[in-house]
């Protein structure tokens, strides 16, 4: 039975995938509006709308998983309901998390300054690579997501049968089994994607470090516009990492059933998975002046009515 407590996380995760959907749909438009009738899309508004269109469609699923737990009872899924919804948040889960961490990749590509062979060459060819990462990255995503949906569901009969019915001991041996693929390949769906972006940053604070030394030894100032691009970067970075690791840390919890149903721990971190894509679109939108020119805006136009309507 939901709890009170319970009942509130999930209704907090509601909001905040709902403020997500807001601040994403901020990005998308803006870059959008910005790349109607150009033939070739930079590589940064290519990353940015997939990771963007990404975790719309996500957090409206999220909002239609939690309305379904807050209003349904788990028995009266249907397997084919069940097995899509599931099979669909993993796919877009594990697909935001992807282009997330091409992001990460892309700024430290771009801003960071190597003289080694093979970053230069990245660096000379990264606008070619970008659709092929994100080509890579759907695919990834759908590999993964798949055992979600023929196997997911078996698993949730097991655990949900009465006790009556199936011996504990071998229901546990069946969940362990019916598990293992999918905690094999949901590690690995997330773990790659935290890896590149602990690689990035690890490289953007390398390089950063080397560009202040270089900077004290020449006996130039620190307002550098290198610096500062760096200094940006690695913000925005280190702001996915943050975002992600809590959120992989929220997700495996998830994943191994360590919490009961609608138990307070489990709503918990269903309220901070919801949270992560959410604060990281609060991010990009405060760390890039072209995606607070629509917010102003409209900000304007409103006060502008209100005003005109008092008058």
């Amino acid at each position: 039975m939901m709890t009170s407590f319970a009942l509130l996380f999930l209704s907090i995760a509601i909001i905040e995938s709902l403020a997500g959907i807001l601040g994403n749909g901020i990005i998308l438009a803006t870059i959008s509006s910005s790349c109607i009738g150009s033939i070739i899309w930079p590589p940064y508004d290519m990353i940015v709308m997939s990771l963007t269109s990404s975790r719309i469609t996500l957090q409206c699923w999220i909002i239609l998983d939690l309305f379904l737990t807050i209003f349904c009872e788990p028995s009266n899924y249907e397997e084919n309901i069940f097995g899509f919804i599931k099979t669909g948040y993993m796919f877009l889960n594990y697909s935001s998390l992807w282009f997330g961490a091409w992001l990460s990749v892309f700024y430290c590509i771009k801003v960071a300054s190597f003289t080694q062979s093979f970053f230069i060459w990245l660096k000379l060819r990264i606008a070619r690579l970008v659709p092929w990462m994100l080509l890579t990255s759907w695919l990834c995503s759908f590999i993964t997501a798949i055992p979600f949906a023929w196997d997911i569901y078996s698993v949730h009969e097991n655990i949900t049968a009465p006790s009556s019915m199936t011996n504990s001991s071998s229901m546990r041996a069946t969940r362990k089994d019916g598990l293992g693929l999918i905690i094999l390949l949901s590690n690995a769906g997330i773990v790659m994607p935290l890896i590149l972006s602990v690689v990035s940053s690890v490289l953007l604070i390398w390089s950063l470090w080397i560009h202040t030394r270089q900077m004290q030894n020449n006996a130039s100032g620190f307002r550098d516009p290198s610096l500062e691009a760096h200094r940006k970067a690695i913000k925005s970075v280190f702001s996915l990492l943050m975002f992600y690791v809590t959120y992989f840390i929220a997700f495996t919890f998830l994943l191994y059933n360590i919490f009961l149903p609608f138990s307070i721990p489990k709503s918990i971190c269903i309220a901070v998975m919801a949270a992560c894509p959410t604060g990281h679109s609060i991010v990009l939108i405060w760390s890039n002046p072209k995606f607070q020119e629509l917010p102003a805006r409209i900000w304007h136009h409103t006060n502008c009515s209100v005003r005109t309507a008092t008058m």
